[in-house]
């Protein structure tokens, strides 16, 4: 998928919403673990809910490694199942070496036909440059993440610049590649971090988590990211697949979703008009 194919469909939809696929089957609905593929089931029937409201899905590859082949296949059979023209994000984080971000590539842009893949990119260039050779598909870099660890090494500031080390990842890795095949992903429980970002890469996407149970201001995220094509994605997992935990989670869940649409709607009348 294109960058402005992307922003037509944000555009149509008037939304810019990733339903994150974490689906952990503790917390899915009993009444699913009857039937022949749960976690397919869980998720084909989120799909089907939350699909007026989303422009994309991001599976966390960890939610379905964790049951060995037959976690795969529940991920194939989604993959299959969310329709053409809809935004996929194999959510895998991966960082290696080049041979093995090769296999790594063509294990989700050929096989699984993902639009794009979350890497960690300090390993260098040499790590990320073979998911960057795929036309049409997208390769989403670790910027400033916001779990608490962060602070370990994102923060720290570089000697004689003033420049803190995420900076210089994002500064350094926009010279790989082009707006129209990189994104960045930001967490959104730090918004004001994305005034300093934007400076750094005013056109890129920006994959935004922690919207919703994490407690990141929507708002602020828009106020702060927003650039004249939308550029973000911002991504609720928990506060949409889990709205609900009985036989009627899948309304739950269009209820929950379509809430995040409508403020996001709101959002792009106010920013891109």
């Amino acid at each position: 998928m294109t960058r402005q194919q992307l922003f037509d469909k944000i555009k149509q939809k008037e939304s810019f919403l990733c339903v994150g696929l974490d689906t952990d089957i503790s917390k899915i609905p009993k009444h699913l673990l009857d039937t022949e593929d749960p976690i397919f089931e869980f998720n084909k029937q989120i799909i089907d809910a939350t699909l007026p409201y989303a422009v994309a899905y991001k599976p966390n590859l960890a939610f379905y490694e964790a049951h060995g082949s037959k976690g795969l296949a529940s991920l194939e059979k989604t993959m299959e199942y969310i329709p053409e023209g809809v935004f996929t994000i194999a959510d895998a984080k991966r960082g290696d070496i080049g041979n093995t971000s090769n296999m790594y590539a063509r294990a989700f842009f050929e096989n699984m036909n993902f639009d794009a893949v979350t890497v960690a990119p300090y390993m260098g260039k040499d790590s990320v440059a073979p998911y960057l050779e795929y036309p049409r598909k997208w390769t989403v870099l670790l910027g400033a993440t916001s779990n608490e660890g962060s602070f370990d090494f994102q923060e720290l500031l570089l000697d004689g610049t003033g420049e803190k080390l995420y900076e210089r990842v994002i500064r350094s890795s926009a010279e790989w590649s082009n707006p129209n095949n990189m994104m960045y992903v930001v967490g959104a429980t730090r918004a004001e971090s994305l005034i300093g970002i934007r400076r750094l890469v005013p056109e890129h996407f920006l994959l935004i988590p922690g919207v919703g149970a994490q407690g990141g201001s929507l708002e602020k995220v828009c106020a702060y990211g927003m650039n004249k094509q939308c550029g973000l994605l911002v991504n609720s997992s928990r506060g949409i697949i889990y709205a609900g935990d009985g036989e009627d989670f899948a309304e739950k869940a269009a209820k929950a979703a379509k809430d995040v649409q409508v403020t996001m709607a709101a959002q792009l009348l106010r920013h891109l008009h």
